[in-house]
């Protein structure tokens, strides 16, 4: 037994392994570069002005949960595009009330007005 030819093998295990880790690294480093680029292909640019009309998305539906309640709420009108992402809304006919929304919940209106009826269902002996 020679510890020296010992160590030197010992090194030589040290530096392959290293080795073995930085090109993991470099292999894990181009899936993510791979993969982002994959989602990123299929995303849609929004592009909101002012005087738009769009829907508000929301997510924190929990009072009156039900599979028939829309989660879009609206149509809203835009008054002002922030360079951020924020955007300032209001209902139609209340200028006077605008709020600040983030840009990822809205999405462009396309339809006419919205007629909402209300349905009620009575149950009982004919």
């Amino acid at each position: 037994m020679d510890a020296t030819l010992a160590g030197e093998k010992r090194l030589l295990k040290l530096n392959e392994l290293e080795e073995w880790r930085e090109r993991a690294y470099d292999n894990a480093v181009l899936y993510k570069t791979k993969t982002k680029r994959y989602h990123d292909k299929g995303l849609v640019p929004k592009v909101f002005q002012p005087g738009q009309m769009v829907l508000l998305f929301n997510s924190r539906l929990r009072l009156f949960p039900g599979k028939l309640k829309s989660r879009w709420s609206g149509p809203f009108v835009i008054k002002e595009v922030f360079p951020h992402g924020a955007i300032e809304i209001y209902k139609p006919g209340d200028e006077d009330n605008p709020f600040k929304v983030n840009g990822q919940r809205l999405k462009i209106y396309k339809g006419g007005d919205v007629e909402r009826h209300k349905v009620a269902l009575i149950f009982g002996d004919p």
